[in-house]
């Protein structure tokens, strides 16, 4: 049975630490943990101390020099860290009984994908993956109605992100070194992957082809039957970027709506952390299903040439 951090009417809420400093820590999840009337934002570790600090200022909690301190302080906590780093801390933090708001990937490898979903489950803590297409509204619920209709046919999914433009102007979020090196697949090949397996069902088979820049191309077959396809970048020219989603079936042609607030979906994503550590029912975006688009990333990239 997983903990319950939802405090009694006479009680403390839970509290959440922060481990991450970059851009997402400073745009989407710092200010969606101090949004949140469910629980308190106890404090931030960050592996650069100096940002941690301003960060942690910013917002008036404690800044932490050691993260199991923050381990032992919080009933929950939430990454903002790459993916090879936050998947070894989360085996840390569950096994400090902290449920775990991850960031995606999960990890890189299956093997520290797979070690994050085994403590989780080891230890009974609560696990939500932060997949935005499943928090930001009004794609989530676009997400479960088309998951209920049956005869899905195909499905194309398009995520072409402008981080590394050809133009040499990248964005905010450049200054990564894991994405600049693991590129569109692993950054938002998530999230493409994150809706067609509710509607479409368990990927059974996968096959990927690379294109211009970072381009990558999933073929993907279903449990259901149906058939998919991904085009995945985050190198694409600022007029050709975008994000689209279309199923066709035996009820029409359906269309992935547009969303924005990423903040709101942050907090969304922690209500449902904190739900699945109340009830003891895992949530659909839990770490096993994290490890398990690592695994299908891991079979893609390993039919890439280098």
């Amino acid at each position: 049975m997983l903990s319950d951090v939802t405090p009694s009417p006479a009680g403390p809420p839970p509290r959440i630490g922060l481990l991450g400093t970059g851009p997402w820590a400073h745009r989407t999840h710092a200010p969606a943990l101090a949004a949140h009337t469910g629980s308190e934002f106890a404090g931030v570790w960050g592996r650069r101390p100096e940002a941690a600090a301003e960060l942690a200022d910013t917002y008036g909690v404690k800044v932490y020099e050691d993260p199991d301190a923050l381990f032992a302080d919080c009933d929950a906590v939430a990454f903002a860290l790459p993916p090879d780093v936050q998947a070894p801390l989360a085996v840390r933090a569950a096994a400090a009984g902290c449920h775990l708001l991850l960031d995606k990937p999960v990890a890189t490898t299956a093997r520290e994908a797979r070690a994050v979903a085994d403590a989780a489950a080891r230890h009974g803590i609560a696990s939500v993956v932060f997949l935005t297409l499943r928090f930001a509204e009004p794609t989530a619920g676009w997400v479960a109605e088309q998951a209920a209709r049956p005869g899905w046919f195909t499905a194309a999914a398009h995520w072409l992100g402008a981080v590394f433009p050809p133009d040499g102007t990248p964005s905010a979020y450049a200054a990564s070194p894991w994405r600049k090196a693991k590129g569109g697949l692993w950054d938002v090949g998530p999230h493409a992957l994150s809706v067609l397996i509710p509607i479409l069902g368990e990927v059974t088979a996968v096959s990927a082809t690379r294109g211009p820049s970072d381009v990558v191309q999933l073929a993907l077959r279903h449990a259901s039957g149906a058939a998919s396809s991904a085009v995945l970048s985050l190198g694409a020219p600022r007029a050709a970027a975008g994000v689209g989603l279309e199923l066709r079936g035996t009820e029409g042609v359906h269309t992935l709506p547009g969303w924005s607030d990423v903040p709101g979906a942050y907090g969304r994503a922690l209500d449902a952390l904190l739900t699945a550590a109340r009830t003891g029912t895992p949530d659909p975006c839990g770490a096993e299903f994290g490890a398990r688009l690592t695994e299908i990333l891991v079979e893609a990239e390993a039919q890439l040439p280098t």
